[in-house]
């Protein structure tokens, strides 16, 4: 018997701000509330498919530090320097961690200050 990653919650302020971003990078479309929290998910599955649903938490603490988890994502329709301008575009910014440029992946934030990196490899949509 084994597990399988199912949801990731994310504490945040603003759960919609931060549902409406992810649900532009990844595809996901909203899921629903249940109480503070915000569900998004890939369209056709919702919870339970292949792909993890993210689940958006309010919290008021603020965030302190860099977060012991991050998420990596990878283009599957475009290359990396196009996905780079359309996540850029959508609300992303980026981050400078000590890069000496020597990397293959970008460090980026969300609205709300995650690091994510966008990685270079393309990869098949699910």
């Amino acid at each position: 018997m084994s597990c399988r990653i199912t949801e990731l919650v994310i504490d945040c302020a603003d759960p919609q701000r931060l549902a409406d971003f992810w649900c532009e990078v990844l595809g996901y479309v909203e899921l629903g509330w249940e109480g503070d929290d915000l569900e998004i998910g890939p369209p056709a599955t919702g919870f339970g498919g292949p792909q993890p649903t993210l689940v958006f938490s309010r919290g008021t603490e603020p965030k302190g530090g860099k977060l012991p988890l991050h998420l990596d994502v990878n283009p599957t329709d475009r290359d990396q320097d196009a996905e780079l301008e359309r996540l850029l575009a959508v609300g992303a910014r980026k981050v400078d961690i000590g890069q000496t440029g020597a990397a293959t992946w970008h460090v980026l934030a969300d609205p709300e200050g995650n690091e994510f990196c966008l990685l270079r490899r393309r990869v098949t949509a699910v």
